[in-house]
């Protein structure tokens, strides 16, 4: 029995592959973790949202070869539980499916150390799910049947009872079955499956590298081969196949198959990664800064206090409004401590940002550039008789361009200044191994990601074509060296997705 112990650990589902295919439960212990022991296959964007500080001990095991022995797994489970408050087993697929991971929570319960399962999205049902084919039809299938491939060659072979698996209705779903599969075909057909069975394999499921080869159990080995498929992958078995004719969901998506890579802050990747996910993109996000509080706290909080007494607000950047707001309703409950100021915003994402707090903006410009705002302010001059003498209150981050600032106060505005947050470099983990895999689009958001990509000594993917979110990133991007491929017309993220969408239709 293993001494008491302080800490727990959570037996976590990673899923198939694609990182948005993690449970909220599973996110949020790895974004808690103290510690994650993790396997082979596990996506490396997943690991990026441990928080700062996390321990990460790589245990995996891939084709027979293992990192580590499944003893010695167990005993650092142990370990980590008496160092760390919360430990998570981060396991690819279902803990439970073709793993150790009931082996490993038996072995916990023995040695007395508190543990949780969080199941996750097995890809013996997400690879099929992401080729078109149902697992399950009630025309076609009424019954799964799941096999591990292991089971059915060499020493485990008895494990698995060909015969009936070869009479067995319905699907058929084979994990780790590649190794084997000319071997496993040909007992299936000698145990009676019909030739003409249609059958599938899906590589790299769920992510952008995925493939599949269609064909039958007789041809199926053939045609993997001829297409150079390996491992990991799924083997699929049964008259479902044929319904990925009509149900491939994801081949007629523009950006099916890319990958693409997100240089700004973890905070604001969001929304461009859920755009770019709904079009089929993988989208991996490398942050090379992070938002932090501005030096002078107190400047900043004596700002927004004394903000209703200015005639105009202007917002520089969605962070700017979220900041803002978030210390703004510290000290006010009621959004009319405001009065009647006039607000400008910095284009149509900070414009979106303070209609989420029911406010309306007075002047916007449609490109999210400085100069920009300055030439609407100059056109809509007639509509609020100019800027002479008018009060502006400017939020904006610690290292914003002074352009603002100073075209405000030569139109003799007496323009405050409100910093509501500073950037500051972050080594975003795995950075290089990432980019080593390879990627169809690196999209840079502002000059401060082109600069600490450079700084990290970090190089382009070969063949990636560079995306640039507006013309003063583009400028500095060529200012050190580096190409702009394609530049979004509108400083947004809406703007950047319908570009690379519109180059990948033709």
């Amino acid at each position: 029995m293993a001494g008491k112990t302080t800490g727990r650990v959570y037996l976590v589902g990673a899923g198939p592959g694609d990182p948005g295919l993690v449970t909220v439960r599973g996110m949020e212990l790895l974004e808690r973790a103290d510690c994650v022991v993790y396997d082979a296959l596990i996506p490396l964007q997943i690991l990026g949202h441990c928080r700062e500080g996390c321990e990460l001990v790589d245990a995996g095991k891939r084709g027979g070869k293992h990192t580590m022995s499944q003893e010695k797994i167990n005993a650092l489970l142990v370990r980590k539980a008496k160092e760390y408050q919360c430990v998570v087993r981060l396991k690819g697929g279902d803990p439970l499916v073709f793993g150790r991971g009931g082996e490993e929570a038996l072995f916990l319960r023995k040695v007395g150390v508190p543990f949780e399962i969080v199941p996750g999205v097995s890809s013996a049902l997400a690879g099929p799910a992401y080729a078109g084919i149902p697992v399950t039809h009630r025309s076609v299938a009424s019954q799964l049947t799941l096999v591990a491939g292991h089971g059915m060659s060499g020493r485990d072979a008895a494990a698995v009872q060909m015969d009936a698996l070869a009479a067995a209705p319905g699907s058929k779903v084979v994990l780790m079955g590649m190794e084997n599969l000319r071997e496993l075909m040909g007992k299936l057909l000698q145990g009676g499956q019909a030739p003409q069975t249609p059958a599938a394999v899906i590589q790299w499921a769920t992510t952008a590298r995925q493939r599949c080869v269609r064909g039958t159990v007789a041809s199926i080995a053939d045609a993997v081969e001829a297409a150079g498929v390996d491992s990991p992958a799924v083997v699929v078995i049964g008259e479902v196949v044929d319904l990925a004719e009509e149900l491939d969901w994801r081949k007629n998506l523009p950006l099916s198959g890319r990958r693409i890579i997100v240089t700004r802050p973890r905070e604001q990747v969001g929304r461009l990664s859920q755009l770019l996910g709904e079009q089929g993109a993988e989208v991996v996000p490398i942050p090379m800064l992070r938002l932090v509080p501005p030096t002078d706290r107190q400047a900043f909080a004596e700002a927004v206090v004394n903000a209703r007494h200015h005639d105009w607000l202007v917002f520089s950047s969605p962070n700017g409004v979220r900041r803002f707001f978030e210390a703004f309703f510290a000290v006010y409950e009621d959004l009319r401590e405001l009065g009647g100021v006039r607000i400008a915003a910095l284009g149509s994402g900070t414009a979106a940002e303070l209609r989420k707090r029911g406010l309306m903006v007075d002047v916007m410009p449609q490109e999210a550039v400085a100069e920009k705002l300055i030439e609407e302010f100059d056109r809509r001059e007639d509509d609020f008789g100019g800027l002479a003498h008018c009060t502006m209150l400017w939020i904006h981050a610690q290292q914003a361009r002074r352009f603002i600032f100073d075209e405000l106060t030569k139109r003799k505005a007496i323009v405050d200044e409100c910093i509501a947050y500073d950037v500051e470099p972050v080594d975003a983990p795995f950075a290089e191994r990432l980019l080593a895999q390879g990627a169809d689009f690196i999209i840079f958001t502002s000059s401060s990601t082109v600069r600490h990509f450079v700084k990290m000594g970090l190089r382009l993917p070969e063949s990636c074509r560079v995306v640039s979110m507006g013309p003063v990133t583009s400028k500095t991007l060529r200012d050190i060296g580096l190409p702009v491929d394609i530049e979004a017309p509108l400083h947004t993220v809406d703007s950047i997705v319908e570009t690379i969408c519109s180059i990948e239709r033709g």
